[in-house]
């Protein structure tokens, strides 16, 4: 005789995990209980839930990471990663708790509207880590220099020549002003944009140095052979797509990185 389904849904949070239930059927979705975001706490819980029949679960993809779906794997229990902008919403409900998306989880789950992502093995995700980190210090970077960049502007200190060249930080390091608060405040710009760069390179060598260790440096190098990918944009690829393979086909990768045409028609009026 076949076990029946179950149906989970869990809201996970830094300290807590709303779960709900769903049964195999039509009946609502309904709320188990909320628990302490802790393993074996979890684990209990989910052992006492499948009793006597098969467990699906699911929870969206947050700042909690993918550690509870490698856990849940491990434990071979069913699970799917699910992209949060994808679960259904009903529009005019101004209601959100946890119990209820928890519920939300359940019945979409069962009713099979939810989008699973791609949970990518841990070394790529480590070396996503990496990459994102150097393309935070990048914005850092990017940021510190328009702040200075207007501070000189707001007293009619003007470069005609190249930005942020050697030359140009020479001359901003030249300048000097009546009072003492604004030369600290261009001391203090100017080393914000300095340590900012030298993070940037130095997350920049240590990628280039950990892809050489890495089972994407085959991909890696064979992005670099076309015309304007370098190091840092074949690594991004590498890292963000992971295993190609799980595109059958460029149009199912163009999808997925939003390269296809859109179109957005009502009545008499047609936008595509």
């Amino acid at each position: 005789m076949s076990k029946s389904l179950r149906f989970v849904g869990l809201d996970v949070h830094k300290d807590s995990i709303a779960i709900a239930v769903a049964e195999d059927g039509r009946g609502p979705a309904e709320l188990y209980g909320t628990i302490p975001n802790d393993w074996e706490t979890l684990r209990k819980t989910l052992r006492r839930l499948g009793k006597g029949c098969l467990l699906r679960c699911c929870y969206e993809a947050g700042p909690c990471g993918y550690g509870l779906y490698r856990k849940m794997k491990k434990a071979k229990i069913n699970t799917v990663v699910v992209a949060p902008s994808l679960v259904p919403t009903q529009a005019g409900v101004r209601v959100k708790t946890d119990p209820r998306d928890a519920r939300k989880l359940a019945h979409f789950l069962r009713s099979g509207d939810l989008v699973a992502i791609f949970v990518p093995d841990e070394e790529t995700e480590a070396i996503r880590d990496l990459e994102r980190a150097r393309e935070d210090a990048k914005k850092a970077e990017r940021v510190a220099r328009q702040q200075l960049g207007k501070f000189l502007l707001r007293h009619d200190r003007r470069w005609s020549k190249s930005n942020w060249t050697l030359e140009h930080l020479a001359w901003i390091g030249r300048q000097k002003f009546q009072y003492p608060a604004q030369q600290r405040v261009l001391t203090d710009y100017l080393k914000a944009v300095q340590d900012a760069t030298l993070r940037e390179q130095q997350l920049t060598e240590d990628l280039a140095e950990v892809i050489k260790e890495s089972s994407l440096y085959p991909l890696i190098q064979a992005l670099q052979a076309f015309r304007g990918i370098r190091l840092i944009t074949a690594v991004t690829i590498a890292a963000e797509l992971a295993d190609l393979k799980r595109f059958s086909s460029p149009r199912k990768l163009m999808a997925f990185l939003g390269l296809v045409p859109s179109e957005h028609s009502s009545g008499q009026s047609e936008r595509r």
